[in-house]
């Protein structure tokens, strides 16, 4: 048997496929595929991207060990980023908006990234991350842009799901639309693999719940929702999308579905109760028997301190 040599390590950070599982909220809802990606190594479907872009660009030569890594980013990608760099003995930096939660800075950091808060919108996160990474030749992630953030979900996340789901066969897929990377990559998986795939987008009424959040949850690209800048992704809006139906759900209702969650068991973010309640409406659109996919994209504890959990942090008394 052949001795592991250190470079080789680098690689060896392999993610499993995560389960796919059946949810139904109660006896009379229809069920809905939904793919656990909160159980990612870092907690989040960002783990994924992270570590192809990441995995690409050191077989390409565009980074080695010591090179840092630069990425803009509301919390869950530069923790993806954070962690695999941390598993590959590279450096990270991140560049999230100051309203972002503390906890994803603290994640961050707990993993040997360095966090620098950014006044404004996302475009000026955007710029000061695309500034750094030129003046100190940084590589930068551009999760917004790079076409291997999409590919991840093509070769891996796609497949995985129709390996996993009874008859191998999707009808539709439901997804919030932070990069887009998920949706799209997901419907070229299916489509590629000879689904007549459905592809409907989950945007949140108000948008307000989700704050800067703007890469995982799913921010409507409008400038009618606080905190979006129209047109931010190039992996979207590069995307023909007439043949993608939009759905909308309100802050409430992805509020209460989050926390129907908690109760039946899955630690997830506001993201989850978003894209269920959307896959809810798919299927009643539908009808019956139609095979419907979605994603849970993270864990809870990133938001502590967010709106979701007002009311549990002072418990009443008996």
């Amino acid at each position: 048997m052949n001795p592991i040599l250190p470079e080789q390590t680098r690689f060896l950070h392999r993610m499993a496929p995560t389960p796919l599982v059946e949810v139904r909220v109660d006896s009379s809802a229809p069920a809905i595929w939904c793919k656990l990606e909160f159980l990612n190594p870092s907690g989040s479907t960002k783990d994924r991207i992270a570590r192809h872009i990441l995995e690409k660009a050191w077989r390409r030569g565009d980074i080695g060990p010591g090179a840092t890594v630069v990425e803009a980013s509301s919390g869950s990608t530069s923790i993806a980023f954070a962690l695999a760099c941390a598993q590959m003995g590279l450096k990270f930096v991140a560049f999230i908006p100051d309203a972002a939660t503390s906890e994803r800075e603290l994640i961050i950091r707990a993993y040997g990234g360095e966090v620098y808060r950014v006044g404004g919108g996302m475009s000026e996160v955007l710029q000061a991350a695309h500034d750094a990474a030129g003046k100190n030749d940084w590589f930068p992630g551009r999760q917004f842009s790079n076409p291997d953030n999409t590919e991840a979900h093509r070769i891996y996340t796609g497949p995985e799901i129709l390996s996993q789901i009874p008859g191998g066969a999707v009808d539709a897929v439901v997804s919030g639309v932070g990069t887009g990377g998920t949706l799209r990559g997901l419907h070229d998986a299916f489509s590629g693999a000879g689904c007549k795939v459905e592809v409907f987008a989950a945007i949140p009424r108000q948008g307000e719940m989700f704050g800067s959040n703007i890469e995982c949850c799913s921010l409507k690209f409008s400038s009618d929702v606080p905190g979006v800048v129209e047109g931010i992704s190039e992996i979207y809006s590069e995307w023909d999308t007439e043949g993608i139906t939009e759905i909308e759900v309100s802050d409430d209702e992805c509020l209460e579905l989050t926390r129907k969650l908690w109760s039946m068991g899955f630690p997830v973010g506001p993201s989850s109760g978003l894209n269920l309640a959307a896959s809810l409406q798919a299927a009643a659109r539908l009808g019956e028997g139609k095979s419907i996919v979605t994603v849970f994209p993270d864990r809870m504890e990133r938001y502590f301190s967010h709106k979701v959990f007002e009311g549990l942090h002072h418990p009443s008394g008996c």
